[in-house]
């Protein structure tokens, strides 16, 4: 014990055995170092399978948020390709001034012998036979049969459908007919010295009330003239995405008399007087 005492009294007073005990810890690290190899070694068996379980369980983690985010991914691309398809909608349906009714296509057969579309709008919604209807971009048809929560449109190029319509840059009057192709309208009615021409616009001319006049229909793709035959042959590409578009707008046309000031009213004309210069605002 004193020996014990006086070691300790001279280690902290004088420093006297800090040799000796850097020389003793270099002599005992081996012994101490192949003590304590088992436990170094089920530490890091322990913390080596754990680290790998945790990283399994991650990597899965990760894997099913990823597939979670590639679908929230997807379902974003097609709102917001939505969302432009409903903007170009209202955009035309601002353009158009009538009343018009967005409807999502249920349905659609577009074989050559029977061209036509469902639409989730019935007769519930207002929906009613020969009721026009358009994409953003041009006619698609018109609706031929209408049930409480649904309705059946006939596209202008189905073999069985006509559609009045006039070359808007001359006013020029004629038939378009499907030809059961989803790209393709033909006009048959039209005499070889006609005045029309490739890439000519056509409108809807109004006649036979169906549609309202002026929305756009189709373009002039081909014109063939033949000697000896009494019609040209021309071919027209129809303006409405037919076979892509996922929204139609149906089409109330909504007639709005004018409205005068009142020193500007017009007076009544002489009795077999027409009133050509009255005409109702769409």
């Amino acid at each position: 014990m004193i020996l014990s005492i006086l070691l300790m009294v001279m280690d902290h007073r004088f420093h006297q055995t800090q040799t000796l005990r850097s020389t003793l810890s270099v002599l005992t690290y081996p012994i101490q170092f192949l003590a304590e190899m088992p436990s170094n070694i089920g530490t890091w068996v322990t913390e080596t399978l754990q680290t790998r379980s945790e990283l399994q369980q991650s990597n899965q983690d990760l894997h099913r948020e990823n597939l979670k985010l590639k679908a929230e991914l997807q379902l974003t691309a097609a709102l917001q390709a939505e969302n432009e398809r409903l903007r170009d909608l209202l955009g035309s349906a601002y353009k158009i001034g009538n009343r018009v009714l967005v409807a999502e296509l249920s349905a659609m057969d577009l074989d050559p012998f029977r061209q036509q579309i469902v639409v989730d709008k019935g007769s519930r919604s207002g929906v009613f036979e020969g009721q026009a209807v358009l994409d953003a971009h041009a006619v698609m048809g018109q609706v031929i049969h209408v049930s409480p929560l649904n309705a059946t449109v006939l596209l202008i190029t189905d073999v069985g459908h006509a559609l009045p319509v006039q070359v808007l840059r001359n006013g020029l009057r004629s038939i378009a007919v499907g030809s059961g192709r989803i790209n393709q309208l033909e006009m048959p009615y039209l005499p070889n010295n006609a005045d029309i021409r490739s890439d000519d616009l056509l409108v809807t001319s109004g006649l036979g009330g169906k549609f309202p006049p002026g929305y756009p229909v189709a373009r002039i793709t081909e014109v063939k003239r033949q000697p000896g035959k009494p019609f040209a042959t021309v071919l027209a590409r129809p303006l409405a995405q037919l076979d892509r578009t996922r929204e139609a707008l149906l089409v109330w046309e909504v007639n709005i008399p004018p409205e005068f000031p009142e020193e500007e009213q017009p007076s009544s004309p002489p009795t077999g007087l027409s009133t050509e210069n009255e005409v109702a605002a769409p």
